[in-house]
């Protein structure tokens, strides 16, 4: 089978696309025939080895796939043995069966930024109607999402981006206000965009300046959900007794935790299903590359050259 295969860390061009055996099955383990695959920005900290869990090599990079079980079911997963491949190895008992009417991109969309999206707005950030809630990265595959969902639950949204196409993005996915991310005095702006008020809810995953500015803009009672660290550096040293003047909080989400709870997790999906299908969710579907081409995907990522979900086509 054709695969993205590493045996070094570091960037895009560690990335190799080989022949590889198919793999074998273990225990309850089967393999999946895999039609689609998955992009999130955490597979360019796998290959670095900068993420929250320690990777060995060689590895396969990504676990996010659409394929079929040995039965001929379509099936949402998480791949055992890596996702960048041709064929993987599931666990039958934690797969997601899937809609007829939800397509391969679209719940590809929703196994690792989707359910990011619903839960750290519902869960983590107990986002109310009437609350204000700024978005980072408002055009990637996690804000695009989350701008809609903040939508449909009565927020008004903030959008923070860079470039004149993804404002434009943000503007069409229902942001009331959109920020540009190089903004000097980006908690001003912020604070300007909420009509002179501190934000209620902020969702963070750039880390870095970003992260202290945005909890300037915190309003009391505010929350900042951190969710990643996308520019690779760390906020300044937060002291938990800043924190107490105006009653803020400053959550910490990693979906590794959410994803051990079936139940929560199978009522996400039913629910991000159920607005795919109605209509009220529109996951924004970005480029497709080949696997062959999977380094480029990476490059254009870091980039900040792509928007929405980027696709594998595992077929070339």
């Amino acid at each position: 089978m054709k695969a993205i295969y590493i045996t070094e860390f570091g960037g895009p061009e560690v990335m190799k696309y080989l022949d590889l055996d198919e793999p074998v099955p273990a225990g309850s383990q089967v393999v999946l025939d895999v039609t689609a695959i998955g992009i999130n920005y955490a597979d360019t900290h796998q290959t670095e080895n900068s993420y929250l869990s320690t990777q060995k090599l060689p590895l396969i990079p990504g676990m996010e796939v659409v394929g079929k079980m040995p039965d001929g079911s379509r099936v949402l997963a998480l791949a055992a043995s890596g996702g960048y491949c041709q064929k993987t190895l599931v666990n039958p008992k934690t797969v997601i069966p899937l809609p007829d009417k939800v397509s391969d991109g679209q719940a590809l969309a929703m196994m690792v930024q989707g359910s990011t999206a619903h839960m750290i707005l519902k869960k983590m950030g107990q986002i109310k109607a009437g609350e204000s809630v700024v978005i980072h990265a408002g055009a990637g595959g996690v804000g695009s999402v989350a701008i809609q969902l903040a939508k449909l639950w009565g927020a008004f949204v903030i959008a923070v981006t860079s470039s004149d196409e993804k404002k434009k993005l943000c503007m069409e996915l229902g942001a009331d206000v959109v920020v540009d991310a190089g903004e000097a005095d980006l908690a001003a702006a912020l604070i300007k965009a909420n009509n002179g008020k501190g934000v209620d809810l902020i969702l963070e995953m750039v880390g870095g300046s970003t992260f202290d500015q945005s909890l300037d803009a915190l309003a009391a009672f505010g929350r900042i959900v951190t969710y990643g660290m996308a520019s690779r550096k760390a906020p300044k040293t937060l002291h938990p007794a800043a924190l107490m003047p105006k009653s803020q909080s400053v959550i910490g989400f990693w979906l590794v935790n959410a994803l051990a709870d079936k139940e929560l997790m199978a009522e996400v999906f039913m629910d991000l299903f159920g607005m795919i299908i109605s209509g009220k969710l529109k996951p924004v579907i970005g480029s497709t590359y080949p696997l062959s081409k999977a380094a480029d995907a990476h490059r254009d990522m870091l980039a900040r050259k792509t928007v929405g979900k980027i696709v594998l086509d595992p077929a070339n």
